[in-house]
């Protein structure tokens, strides 16, 4: 059974769950639980990282009424920092308060769980409350056949189970989930190779960095044409990432452990503040960050552009220039007001044209993301060597203007970048080009000074965007509920700028001058 046929399968239990009040979130975390156990032994990866009678086959030998009950106390097991295992991998539990010297010394003896298995596990619980729909679930992941003849399908499962859960929870795939033709088009346009350090500071649940991982693979045959410390470097250290949402990290390490990937510089937190400092430096940037109200200014100090500055896209945008090393590049989503906010935005562009080669701009489609539903753009960039005159000249690739509204009735497909992938060429630097278009093309160049003419508004347009009719053929009511709140999020991010422009002093006036 291929990975597609499981998913679909594994899906169609949902349904059955949904009565048990389980929404597709908890759904997929419950599946990460069980699925987790389930590849620690199918790998033989259970000894020294799982302690005995806490693992597959014993959730699986369990009477069905004892089932429900012995899965909570494993979850709560592996979820604490103070559990250890002993030397024949017996669960060692922290010694109570009227603990003897022999206990303490036992428990000051054991090892403690492997970090992989304690973030995955951290803070665990079941949403489940039917002893018979956990027996439902252990029963169909035990009867799978998951192994195809040639490779592992863990990682291809569940990266299609993420998938189906954006498609069918709308929020879910605006706030983690890339869709994953836009993610392959900037993988291979940036093309990572082994050796670098590449980061993404709005991990989600990995997307990105799972496909740089596979893009490198494919090219040195699963690393095997690496030598041993190259190999150690791509698993243990060429992967970085940050997630602010504890229950996405979840997702995000189990996404990584099945492809092979320690998280050993993937963590939780948010990279606006401090610990976002530790991200470090990396060769390469891949990151859709989230856009919106942020509930707060940023709290680094190294952010001087944007320290005012309440919502998510800008700080994201400066930490990315800051973060790439010399000669580094980055494929960074962005929403429109970005490219023309007036103020911190202004000043950040120009920042990010004197310290980068600002090569390219692609106007995206409308209707991909659906939480946010604002028009975007992919902002392709170098880190120049020194901090002035990096940018000579933007291209701008326009995908948006007469185009279709893209959602159920129109799904994103490799096809439609096939003209923007030529145009772009061959270099990830961008020292390749596709000849101008011309106004009634696509893609055009334009000049540092003539963005200095536009006020450094790089929110440029040529051709009539034929929105109001895209948007008329639209016929599935997730795609048209889809538009209006692109609408309405897109005026929220407007009053947004507008209300940074006024400022604080102006702002706490306006009340007053309601009345």
């Amino acid at each position: 059974m291929n990975a597609n046929a499981i998913v679909q399968k594994l899906w169609r239990l949902c349904t059955v769950l949904r009565k048990d009040g389980i929404t597709y979130q908890q759904y997929v975390t419950e599946l990460t639980y069980l699925l987790f156990l389930k590849m620690m032994a199918e790998r033989n990866r259970e000894t020294g990282s799982l302690p005995k009678g806490m693992r597959w086959a014993d959730l699986v030998a369990k009477n069905p009424f004892d089932r429900l009950g012995h899965y909570r106390t494993v979850l709560l097991a592996l979820g604490s920092s103070a559990t250890r295992l002993g030397k024949d991998d017996e669960l060692i539990p922290a010694p109570g308060d009227d603990a003897g010297p022999e206990e303490r010394k036992r428990y000051a003896d054991a090892r403690p769980l492997p970090d992989m298995v304690q973030k995955i596990f951290d803070n665990a619980s079941t949403f489940l409350r039917e002893p018979q729909n956990l027996t439902t679930l252990v029963t169909a992941i035990d009867e799978l056949d998951w192994f195809s003849e040639d490779r592992d399908q863990f990682g291809d499962l569940y990266e299609g189970l993420l998938q189906k859960n954006a498609e069918e929870t709308k929020r879910g795939a605006g706030q983690y989930f890339t869709p994953r033709v836009l993610i392959e088009l900037l993988v291979r346009l940036m093309q990572p190779q082994p050796g670098e350090v590449i980061q993404d500071p709005a991990a989600g649940t990995g997307g990105f960095l799972i496909a740089a991982d596979r893009s490198m693979k494919a090219r040195t045959d699963d690393y095997l044409a690496l030598g041993e410390k190259e190999q150690a470097f791509q698993k243990r250290r060429a992967i970085h990432g940050m997630e602010n949402v504890p229950g996405t990290l979840r997702l995000l390490l189990m996404n990584l452990y099945l492809h092979d990937i320690e998280g050993d510089h993937v963590d939780l937190g948010d990279t606006l503040s401090d610990k976002g400092t530790k991200l470090g430096r990396a060769d390469l940037i891949l990151t859709n960050p989230p856009f919106g109200p942020a509930g707060g200014t940023p709290t680094r100090d190294d952010l001087s552009v944007t320290k005012t500055v309440s919502s998510y896209q800008l700080p994201f945008v400066e930490h990315c220039i800051r973060a790439l090393e010399p000669g580094g590049r980055a494929a960074i989503v962005v929403p429109d007001n970005v490219l023309f906010e007036d103020g911190r935005g202004k000043e950040l562009r120009r920042m990010m044209m004197e310290r980068c080669d600002l090569h390219t701009i692609l106007r995206l489609p409308t209707g991909i993301f659906y939480a946010q539903g604002v028009k975007t753009n992919v902002l392709f960039l170098t880190r120049g060597k020194t901090d002035t005159g990096n940018t000579k000249a933007v291209w701008i690739y326009d995908l948006r203007a007469q185009m279709p509204k893209f959602g159920k009735t129109t799904p994103l497909t490799p096809a439609h970048f096939e003209g923007f992938e030529k145009a772009f060429g061959a270099s990830p630097y961008g020292a390749e080009r596709g000849p101008d278009e011309g106004e009634a093309g696509r893609w055009r160049p334009f000049t540092r000074e003539a963005i200095a003419a536009r006020g450094d508004n790089l929110d440029i347009a040529w051709l009539r965007e034929a929105e109001e009719e895209a948007e008329e053929g639209l016929t599935e009511p997730d795609d048209i509920a889809a538009a209006i709140l692109g609408h309405l999020q897109a005026a929220t991010l407007e009053i947004e700028a507008l209300m940074a422009e006024l400022g604080d002093e102006v702002l706490a006036e306006l009340p007053e001058a309601a009345e």
